[in-house]
């Protein structure tokens, strides 16, 4: 068997827990032995299984023998890792001070209003989360917000369902 562990969300969503779980120990065990070895696991096994609610951090800790408030503390303090599900795209509304004057605050509560989500939040249907950022450096053309690698420059509330569409 190859040694390689692939982590591709998409497959996963037809995996049942077992078989998801079944993949976090494969990966445990390969990345064991390795020094600072968490955050690695902790991203493999996010990848795997879409976020790292309690039960996840909890498995990780006990094949580890570490302190789950370890794994929790990782979790927590990395950005990266998310204990909620993740929409298949994400929206990262720029709250950096030019963005911010030029209306950054108004982009997120018709984005709230549009997908009837907080900030953090996943919609109901899956599609999209939620998330501000503090600066993506295109701050002559605010207000800025991204959606995955996209940036979208001088967006304003009215363009906002357009751009959704195209998701």
């Amino acid at each position: 068997m190859d040694s390689q562990v692939k982590t591709k969300t998409c497959a996963c969503k037809n995996e049942s827990e077992e078989e998801k779980l079944r993949r976090i120990e494969e990966v445990i065990e390969e990345y064991r032995d390795r020094e600072g070895s968490l955050i690695q696991i902790l991203h493999l096994a996010q990848g795997i299984y879409g976020s790292l609610p309690l039960k996840v951090q909890q498995f990780i800790a006990e094949r580890l023998g570490i302190p789950l408030s370890k794994v929790s503390g990782v979790v927590s303090f990395y950005s990266f890792f998310t204990t909620e599900p993740r929409g298949e795209n994400t929206i990262r509304v720029c709250l950096g001070t030019a963005c911010y004057v030029r209306g950054g605050k108004k982009i997120i509560e018709k984005l709230r209003e549009l997908l009837g989500v907080e900030v953090g939040g996943t919609s109901k249907d899956g599609k999209f989360t939620l998330e501000v950022m503090r600066c993506i450096g295109a701050c002559g053309l605010a207000p800025a917000m991204t959606i995955n690698d996209k940036v979208y420059k001088q967006v304003n509330p009215d363009k906002l369902s357009s751009i959704l569409e195209q998701y």
